[in-house]
């Protein structure tokens, strides 16, 4: 089984940074995409960074220049740097990735994180 646990939200004023952090563990062979998402109330829950087992980067068009994506293979951690927010980045953030077990032959499976607040004020 795998444990994805989530750590930095809180509030923050407008024009404010925080950096969420999301580490896995569990007999882990190896990890493959990992990435955040993020739900507001009363709203859908929407995609807003991946990155890959090679490094490639994805964002939404609304965080796009201000939020950055990393992982450290190391530690099975992703962060999520987030500068300039703004109050329309409020809501939970969720993390998850592609877990491969055991070996290389165990075939990979997504897990979910519990989330963690974000709040920005105005």
């Amino acid at each position: 089984q795998v444990q994805l646990v989530e750590s930095g939200g809180g509030l923050v004023q407008v024009g404010g940074s925080l950096r969420l952090s999301c580490a896995a563990s569990g007999s882990i062979f190896s990890i493959n995409d990992m990435g955040w998402f993020r739900q507001a109330p009363g709203k859908q829950r929407e995609l807003v960074a991946t990155i890959t087992s090679g490094g490639s980067t994805n964002y939404a068009d609304s965080v796009k220049g201000r939020f950055t994506i990393s992982r450290d293979h190391a530690k099975n951690t992703v962060y999520l740097e987030m500068n300039s927010l703004k109050p329309e980045d409020t809501g939970v953030y969720y993390c998850n990735a592609d877990v491969r077990l055991y070996h290389r032959y165990y075939p990979s499976r997504v897990y979910w994180g519990q989330g963690t607040q974000v709040t920005v004020s105005s």
